[in-house]
């Protein structure tokens, strides 16, 4: 057995209740196995196993009032997993179904997102089980300041840098960010994802979803193609979708799905135009669900239905498929609907949106592709920018800020497929992506010692 077989096996058992950090170790380590040969000093340092174990937790509780006045008690968390290149950076996520395992397995491929961007940023992340959906700007509010009033102790603009996640937009950081420089009388690059008037930086609320397209067209574009004419499958409807479906427009292909918690609409004319305004309208402003859209377009409605369900139900024909709702949405049987339907590519939106087995089928039947490590790095990307920005106390324009992420996500692209070469995978991204990640890290942290 190989030491990399070994750690997997240690982490099945004294993780054993959190099935998505081990499905996350399971994927990364697999593919690091031509690392082990080719470097014995990282055997010899013990470095699998170092970095599959958190350099800290830190769990705590979360008390606030609605607006009845009645109190209650969420759980709150941050997991500082990797600071070997730099200041812990990744999101925060409100959703009831955070626990330690979700958040730990966000935050261990947080590490090789933020290696695979070029910039200087560890890997963490956090939040919480409280629901933002359904509460009023008030019981929002509320309940940020107190998770603040803890994370508080936790981070810094030179230790940790949180950003949003799924339940995490602008209103959220906002109330945060207002808490924490409250209680420590700074205004600092603490947060990312800020408002434009109070540090952010533009192109930061398209930045995953421009950034998944700058990356798929590098697929692409290794096969002589391009987005034009090509139609396109998205899931989700949140912020990573609206600016995902935004980009396929302007580069000239068609999305003719979209979805929510709900169910999936499918418009074969493609969500563009004014369809594509009433998506923003619908998801930002009144944060309705996505049947409203078929209603008002007269489009066909799956309730309780994914996309991937619909493409293997309905057998819908598409080139590319760009999931970006959430972990573990397309599993075998969609994957092999979606080599029916004759796609050619497919790059992560979400955060490990598909399964080691459809992954496998996927690779097995010759569909480039893109692991969301490196796909859907652009948000963090982006946050690494800001950061800089704020550091230096400017604000570049939106040119500067989109050239830099399209040369970023570009760069992402071509390490993947050099480190894959170099280590006996030629063409696989997966595989690239976590190997470019590893040694960045495992480098750093092998120059501190035993640490």
């Amino acid at each position: 057995m190989s030491m990399i077989d070994d750690v997997i096996a240690k982490v099945k058992e004294k993780d054993k209740d959190q099935p998505e950090f081990i499905q996350a170790v399971e994927e990364v380590l697999t593919t690091l196995k031509p690392t082990e040969e080719k470097h014995p000093e990282f055997v010899k340092a013990k470095i699998y196993e170092r970095i599959v174990e958190p350099d800290r937790v830190v769990m705590f509780r979360v008390v606030w009032h609605d607006d009845k006045g009645e109190i209650h008690v969420n759980r709150g968390y941050r997991v500082q997993f990797n600071g070997a290149i730099g200041p812990y950076k990744g999101g925060l996520r409100f959703h009831p179904s955070v626990y330690l395992g979700i958040i730990k397995f966000l935050g261990f491929e947080q590490i090789f997102k933020n290696a695979l961007t070029t910039l200087p940023m560890g890997g963490a992340k956090g939040g919480s089980d409280f629901d933002p959906k359904g509460k009023s700007d008030a019981e929002v509010m509320r309940f940020c300041h107190a998770f603040m009033q803890e994370l508080y102790r936790h981070i810094g603009p030179d230790t940790d840098v949180p950003a949003g996640d799924i339940g995490v937009g602008g209103r959220e950081i906002g109330f945060l960010y207002g808490m924490y420089k409250k209680i420590v009388n700074e205004h600092t690059g603490v947060l990312t994802g800020k408002g434009l008037e109070y540090g952010g930086s533009l192109i930061r609320p398209e930045a995953t979803g421009y950034g998944l397209v700058y990356y798929a067209s590098e697929m692409l574009a290794s096969k002589g193609q391009d987005f034009s004419g090509k139609t396109v499958l998205v899931s989700g409807a949140g912020n990573v979708a609206q600016y995902t479906v935004e980009k396929i427009n302007q580069l000239g292909g068609k999305v003719i799905t979209l979805s929510d918690s709900n169910g999936t609409i499918v418009d074969m004319d493609g969500v563009k135009g004014e369809k594509w305004e009433f998506l923003m309208w619908l998801k930002n402003e009144k944060r309705g669900r996505i049947k409203e859209y078929a209603e008002k377009f007269n489009v066909p409605y799956y309730e309780g239905k994914s996309v991937w369900d619909v493409v293997r139900d309905e057998g819908l024909k598409a080139d590319v498929a760009l999931p970006c709702a959430t972990q573990n949405e397309i599993h075998k049987d969609h994957a092999e609907a979606l080599v029916k339907a004759g796609v050619i590519a497919v790059a992560e939106g979400a955060n490990m949106p598909s399964t080691l087995e459809a992954i496998r089928v996927f690779q097995e039947n010759g569909i480039m592709f893109g692991p969301a490590k490196a796909a859907n790095a652009g948000g963090v990307a982006v946050s690494g920018l800001e950061m800089t920005q704020n550091s230096i106390r400017l604000q570049w324009t939106r040119e500067e800020v989109d050239n830099k992420l399209r040369e970023i996500m570009k760069k992402i692209y071509q390490q993947s497929i050099e480190a894959a070469e170099a280590y006996g995978r030629p063409g696989d991204l997966l595989a690239g992506a976590n190997i470019a990640g590893f040694l960045k890290v495992a480098k750093a942290m092998l120059a501190y010692g035993v640490l």
